[in-house]
C-alpha cells in the first residue's frame, strides 16, 4: 500500500544519476528529459557565492592636509628689503627675539646666498653692535645662541674677514652662553673649545701691548684692585675679577675710536677673556669646579698669548680660583669628609694604589686573581 503512494513520482535524483551512469556505461544513449533533470543538480554542485557587481563609484577626492612652506618664493629684492628691516630692529634688545627668529627663518629657507651675503652679514653685525654683553643677557641668551649657531651653517658664503668676525661673535654668542647651561656635558664641551681656542692664539707682541696701553689710558684703574677669594662664589659683584675694564663698552666716541685699531685677533682674545670670566662666576656650582680648575690653569699656562692687561686679569683670576680650591679642600661638608669633587677624590684614591705592570692583578697590588687565571 505504501509503494502505491509513490508509484507515479519520478525516482530520486541520486537514484536517477546512478541509473543514468550505468546506462551510459552500457552504451545506451541518455534521454533528454534525464539531462534536463540533472542540470539543476550540476548547478547546485558547482554553485559559488555570487559576487555583487556594483556600478563604479567616482574616486574620492584626496583629503586636504595642512602643509607648511619650508621655502620662500620671494624675489632677491624682497629678501634684501627684509634683511634691511631686520637689521634696523635687531639692535633693539626688546625686539631682538622676534628679529632673530626671522633671520633664522631666512637661513632655513635657503635665502642666504652669495648675492645676499653682505646684507645678511649686516644683520649679524647689527646684532653685536650695541654691546657685546647683550648676547649674554638671560632674556635673549637662547635667541643669540640660535642665531649664531644657524649662521655657522652658511659661513662659507662670507669672505675671509667676515668669517673671522663671525667666529669671534660665535665665541661670545654660543660658547659663552653654553657656560650658563645646567648640563655638565655641554659645559665641559664649551670649556674644551675655549682651551683649544686659547692654544691656537699666537703669542702677543710688544706692539700689541703698546696699542692696548694707548686705548686704555683714559680708563679708570680702580677696577684692577685685588680680588678676594669670596668673589669666586658668585656674589653680587657683577665684575668680581676686574675684567670689565678689558671689555668694550658699546657705542660711543671712545668705543668707536677703539674699534679703529682693533684687529680680529684682539677681538678674539677679548671674547675668550669674557668666557673665562663667565666660567669663573660659576665656580660655586660643584660639578663645574673641575672643568673651571682645568680651564683657568690652562689659561694661566698660556698667558703669553694675551696682552699685558689681559695677562694681569688672568693672573688675578687664576689666583682667586686656586685660593678658593684650597679653601674648598680644607673645608668640611655635612658628612664630615673633605669637600672635594670627583676628580680630586679619584686623584687622591689612586695616588696610594700599588700597581705593578708585571704581576699585580688585584686593585691594591695583591694576587688574589692569580689562581683563577691559572
Amino acid at each position: 500500500m505504501a509503494d502505491d503512494l509513490f508509484q507515479d513520482l519520478p525516482p530520486p535524483i541520486s537514484a536517477r544519476t546512478v541509473q543514468n551512469s550505468s546506462e551510459s556505461a552500457a552504451g545506451e544513449p541518455s534521454t533528454k528529459p534525464l539531462a534536463s533533470t540533472l542540470l539543476p543538480a550540476l548547478k547546485s554542485a558547482l554553485k559559488r557565492p555570487k559576487t555583487i557587481q556594483t556600478s563604479p563609484q567616482p574616486e574620492a577626492a584626496p583629503e586636504k592636509k595642512l602643509r607648511f612652506k619650508t621655502t620662500t618664493d620671494a624675489s632677491e629684492k624682497q629678501v634684501i628689503e627684509a634683511m634691511q628691516k631686520i637689521a634696523s630692529h635687531i639692535k633693539n634688545v626688546a625686539k631682538f627675539s622676534k628679529a632673530s627668529k626671522l633671520a633664522v627663518q631666512l637661513i632655513q629657507a635657503g635665502s642666504i646666498k652669495e648675492s645676499t651675503s653682505s646684507h645678511f652679514f649686516a644683520v649679524l653685525e647689527a646684532a653685536m653692535a650695541s654691546s657685546f654683553t647683550n648676547c649674554n643677557e638671560p632674556s635673549i641668551r637662547s635667541d643669540y645662541h640660535a642665531l649664531f649657531s644657524a649662521a655657522q651653517d652658511v659661513a662659507q658664503i662670507f669672505n675671509e674677514k667676515q668669517q673671522d668676525s663671525l667666529n669671534t661673535w660665535t665665541i661670545r654668542a654660543v660658547w659663552a652662553n653654553d657656560l650658563f647651561t645646567d648640563d655638565s656635558f655641554v659645559f665641559s664641551k664649551a670649556t674644551g673649545r675655549i682651551k683649544e681656542a686659547i692654544s691656537a692664539l699666537p703669542a702677543a707682541t710688544k706692539e700689541e701691548d703698546d696699542e692696548e696701553a694707548v686705548s686704555l689710558k683714559d680708563e679708570p684703574t680702580n677696577k684692577t684692585a685685588e680680588v678676594s677669594s669670596d668673589d669666586c662664589s658668585g656674589g653680587d659683584d657683577p665684575d668680581p675679577f676686574g675684567l670689565d675694564v678689558l671689555m668694550p663698552k658699546g657705542e660711543g666716541p671712545k668705543a668707536k675710536n677703539d674699534e679703529e685699531y682693533k684687529t680680529p685677533l684682539r677681538l678674539r682674545r677679548e671674547a675668550l677673556i669674557s668666557c673665562l670670566e663667565i666660567a669663573a662666576k660659576r665656580y660655586k656650582t660643584p660639578w663645574c669646579q673641575t672643568s673651571i680648575d682645568i680651564l683657568s690653569k690652562h689659561a694661566f699656562d698660556e698667558m703669553s698669548r694675551f696682552t699685558a692687561r689681559q695677562r694681569d686679569a688672568i693672573w688675578k683670576l687664576w689666583s682667586s680660583i686656586r685660593e678658593q680650591e684650597t679653601r674648598r679642600k680644607q673645608g668640611k661638608s655635612v658628612s664630615g669628609k673633605l669637600d672635594v669633587n670627583g676628580f680630586e677624590w679619584l686623584q687622591q684614591k689612586y695616588s696610594t694604589e700599588k700597581i705593578s705592570i708585571r704581576h699585580s692583578v688585584g686593585g691594591s697590588g695583591d694576587r688574589k686573581c692569580e689562581q683563577w687565571l691559572g
